[in-house]
């Protein structure tokens, strides 16, 4: 969904609100005028807008709020929680009915109704008083359906085949009486699984269940599937592959290789019918399965599907499966089954595209240019002779001949991944496809890629016979469907693309984890999730999936307290690429970014003590306040341009990391009521700073370490270095890059920390100089090479991936620093902003929108003639700090008139060149002379 979308779904929705009144007729009125009234709307349950699989009995209901002016507030709220939308309707909550609570809370407020039960769909609206305690209209609609609450209730039992198989068709039919009035389904299917109701797909999510340790959590989903059931005969399908569950190579790529056991399924299917009574249908050896069409399925090294393997009707009542064999059940322990909480946000289609050209190399071997790389796979309309094939081979490059380069992806040396479909074809008189059309249409179930480039090679059913023709190829991206909640652009072109950049390679890695890179790993590689943690959430709302996110950390934590560098741990690395600092320290520092961008406290509470272990995993290896447990600035531009830490040795990261997850357990441990614990955890990390500073300081550079940018940078950011000492290490650091031409040599751990040094303490003007170049490295040496998404190493090398999102940390300075929206800690999630913007160098004008946890805050400015204008919107029920770049106050006005005299902002200070004013909801427009 792109921004646009979303921006004309919150429109209908503030527009529908405005309309309905609380008895939910359009045209009808409440007790205010909808032209003035304070809006409920986008309402969520554990911040998702149709929650599902539901297993907590208090879930946390979420609603930001809309409506004009300014210093709007919500002072009370009613929520209602009610079986049918018929009790709602009458504003009756039959589950649960808060009554008026004087509060201003929107978010993480728990249901207290009555105990739900297994598969229930819930139905809840909230109206609110504003600041004048006035009654707002009822807001539409949200809803959520619970998952399975005991595991004794499961009615279906894990089954598998008798023997294993590449992939896996697996059905049953049953019956359903007349009076149907609901049926709801759970179902799991290891490693992927689409599932079908009389020959209809089942739902849209692609890729689910979402990765997990399938040792410790498997994920179950759940779907309303009363529309696809019928009086009488019905069939149910399921096709499995293989995902992550089971890792093969067999003379095609692999990350790893290795297997969790049989493919395998198991279902709920709930039929609830008018009279009463309830029915169930459940997976047990009764079921028949088939190899089925799917030849070869790998997470990593394709998808092979033969049309002739494929029995026709299968998925329809009335097959004939009596040459199918029984599924079996499963013996050995079965995974522990978790729904919502534990899961992320689906991954779907998001949008198709057409080839932007298409290049003949050979009677067999075309090439399709996508035109972008992100995170596709293809939808193929083919005709031809039966056992005729089309071979689909991506590549992020090409060699100057035009032919693909595969290098980028590390397979090269290892094999080759590839979807390939073998056509079903017919002979004379028959047709292929469906209604007469010998066309037939392929869209894969279980692989996808990230690349731009799709070699289409043919191949005849016997040599020398006839190639199969292809009608038409296009991209189908897929990636999470995380909501876009971010937007920026400036008057500096290069800058826009800089984003692009970033933020296509943050698509692509969107899956049920965050990927390192769509092709060669698709590994949750852990630096990125709290080094890129502020970055990507500033475009995306992430609050699933970093909770999915620590919920696999806590899996993989070993029983000693170590968090290791990828969760899931699908694979197991050696030395430090499984104990480093840098990385591990994700298991600290997501759950407090995620307390910073959406005041949620679970994550804290949670894992706090778990968090304790990691940290008293790595104290233990420590050595008088050092310690070495790192990779070092991992990818830094050192002179040998090689995969690792040249410039920033380990001990230097690894300890400050050290020093950082101390500092901040004792702010966790303060803001959890546990003070002795606190205390402790601030003292570990003034030891840990002393043996740093007594460590690392250099004198003769004037820094620290070796005094590279990522150690300087490090030192200032973390506050490690000395007080006194903090202006020499500054120029230090400006210096080196002012040598070098405003060329960054921080890589992957330290140039989140080189942005944010240089900005906090007044020099965007540095970073402004950094990226606006072409020349390597950086990212306009990338954009100059002709990436089209963020790359890997900062000079788009050829043996790197070109689909690689950890250096985009720039992203967080563009909305943070440049257009300066910020959440103050001393109101997280928002409820306090900063806005603080940074013009710099040639830019004449720059804006940011964030759609917050609270509602959408806007920042625009624009300078020209020594004037500077300020455009801020701030939500309702939140209020912000201005930091107005200016001489004087005197100097500052809002709306034709001195801003300190105007009764909706009130002066606080100067400080410096800026001048600091408070303000409540609402949009302004500030200007000032300079």
């Amino acid at each position: 969904m792109d921004r646009v979308t979303v921006l004309r779904r919150f429109t209908s929705v503030w527009l529908a609100a405005l309309l309905m009144g609380a008895d939910g007729v359009w045209g009808s009125t409440s007790s205010e005028s909808p032209e003035d009234a304070l809006l409920p709307i986008s309402l969520r349950c554990e911040y998702d807008p149709f929650a599902r699989s539901v297993e907590l009995q208090h879930p946390r209901l979420f609603w930001k709020l809309a409506g004009p002016g300014r210093n709007r507030a919500q002072t009370a709220y009613r929520i209602l929680v009610a079986s049918s939308p018929g009790f709602l309707a009458r504003d009756r909550g039959d589950l649960w009915d808060s009554g008026k609570v004087v509060s201003d809370e929107t978010i993480h407020i728990r249901y207290a109704g009555k105990p739900l039960s297994s598969s229930q769909q819930v139905f809840w609206k909230v109206r609110v008083w504003d600041e004048k305690d006035r009654p707002s209209p009822w807001s539409t609609n949200g809803t959520w359906i619970m998952g399975i609450l005991d595991p004794a209730e499961w009615r279906g039992r894990w089954i598998c085949a008798p023997a294993e198989t590449e992939a896996l068709i697996l059905r049953k039919e049953f019956e359903v009486r007349t009076g149907l009035t609901r049926a709801v389904v759970h179902v799991c299917g290891l490693g992927h699984y689409e599932m079908f109701l009389n020959g209809r797909r089942v739902g849209e999510d692609l890729f689910t269940p979402g990765w997990t340790d399938y040792r410790k959590t498997t994920l179950y989903d759940t779907y309303d599937v009363t529309e696809l059931l019928r009086p009488g005969r019905n069939a149910i399908g399921l096709m499995l592959g293989n995902g992550m569950y089971h890792v093969v190579r067999r003379h095609r790529f692999a990350k790893f290789t290795g297997s969790f056991g049989p493919l395998r399924a198991i279902v709920h299917l709930r039929l609830e019918y008018a009279d009463g009574t309830t029915a169930f249908v459940g997976t047990d050896p009764s079921w028949k399965v088939h190899p089925g069409p799917i030849t070869y399925s790998s997470i990593y090294g394709g998808e092979d599907y033969d049309a002739r393997k494929e029995p026709r009707g299968w998925k329809l009542p009335g097959f004939d499966d009596r040459d199918w064999e029984h599924a079996v059940a499963v013996v050995r322990p079965a995974p522990t089954l978790r729904g919502h909480h534990a899961a992320a946000l689906p991954i779907r289609p998001i949008e198709t595209r057409k080839p932007v050209a298409v290049r003949k190399l050979a009677p067999d071997v075309w090439i399709h240019d996508l035109g972008q790389n992100a995170s596709w796979m293809p939808r193929l309309t083919v005709r031809g002779p039966a056992g005729s094939a089309v071979r689909l081979t991506p590549a992020e490059i090409l060699f100057p001949d035009g032919s693909i380069d595969r290098q980028t992806m590390g397979s090269t040396n290892r094999g080759i991944s590839w979807w390939q479909y073998t056509l079903r074809g017919g002979s004379p008189g028959q047709v292929a496809g469906s209604d007469g059309d010998p066309d037939e249409t392929w869209f894969p179930q279980f692989y996808y890629v990230g690349c731009r480039y799709l070699e289409a090679r043919l191949f005849p059913a016997e040599p020398g016979g006839p190639l199969p023709e292809i009608v038409s190829l296009e991209g189908v991206l897929v990636h999470s469907t995380s909501e876009p909640v971010g937007e920026f652009e400036c008057s500096n072109p290069l800058v826009n693309q800089i984003r692009d950049l970033v933020r296509w390679a943050q698509r692509a890695n969107m899956v049920s984890i965050l990927t390192d890179c769509p092709h060669r790993e698709k590994l949750g590689w852990l630096e990125q999730y709290h080094l890129n943690g502020p970055a990507i959430r500033y475009e995306f709302d992430l609050g699933r999936l970093f909770t999915k996110g620590m919920h696999d950390m806590a899996d993989a934590q070993l029983p000693e307290g170590l968090v290791p560098n990828i969760a899931p741990e699908h694979t197991v690395f050696d030395g430090a690429f499984r104990a480093a600092a840098e990385w591990g320290s994700a298991f600290i520092q997501v759950p407090w970014q995620q307390y910073l961008f959406y005041a949620d406290l679970d994550l804290l509470r949670e894992y706090y003590d778990r968090m304790k272990r990691y940290f008293a995993w790595l104290d233990a290896r420590a050595k008088d306040g050092l310690l070495d447990q790192g990779l070092g600035d991992w990818c830094d531009w050192g002179p040998a341009r090689v995969n690792r830490a040249e410039l920033t040795p380990p001990q230097v990261t690894a300890t400050a990391f050290y020093y950082l997850d101390a500092a901040t357990l004792a702010r966790v441990a303060r803001l959890l009521g546990r003070s002795e614990e606190a205390d402790a955890f601030a003292r570990k990390a003034e030891a840990i700073r002393a043996a740093f500073r007594r460590e690392f300081w250099d004198p003769a550079r004037r820094g620290y370490a070796t005094g590279s940018q990522a150690a300087n940078a490090i030192a200032l950011a973390m506050e490690l270095a000395e007080p006194g000492h903090r202006d020499e290490v500054l120029g230090s650091l400006i210096r080196d890059l002012a040598v070098r031409g405003y060329a960054m040599t921080a890589g992957d751990v330290g140039f989140r920390f080189l942005v944010q040094a240089l900005a906090e303490n007044g020099h965007s003007d540095v970073v402004y100089r950094m990226i606006n170049r072409r020349d390597p490295p950086g990212y306009g040496c990338q954009i100059e090479r002709g990436a089209t998404a963020l790359t890997e190493f900062w000079d788009a090398r050829r043996t790197g991936s070109h689909n690689h999102f950890m250096l985009g940390h720039i992203t967080e300075w563009f909305y943070k620093d440049l257009c300066g929206i910020e959440c103050d800690p001393e109101g997280p999630g928002f409820k306090k902003i900063v806005i603080r913007p940074d013009p710099v160098g040639d830019l004449t004008r720059a804006r940011a929108r964030y759609d917050s946890i609270r509602g959408l805050i806007a920042s625009e400015w624009k300078r020209e003639n020594h004037v500077f204008q300020l455009r801020v919107t701030i939500p309702p029920n939140t209020t912000a700090t201005i930091w107005m770049p200016a001489r004087r106050a005197e100097d500052v006005t809002e709306g034709n008139q001195p801003a300190a005299r105007s009764a909706w902002v009130k002066f606080l200070r100067m400080e410096g060149d800026r001048a600091v004013f408070a303000v409540g909801s609402g949009t302004y427009e500030f200007e000032s002379h300079f």
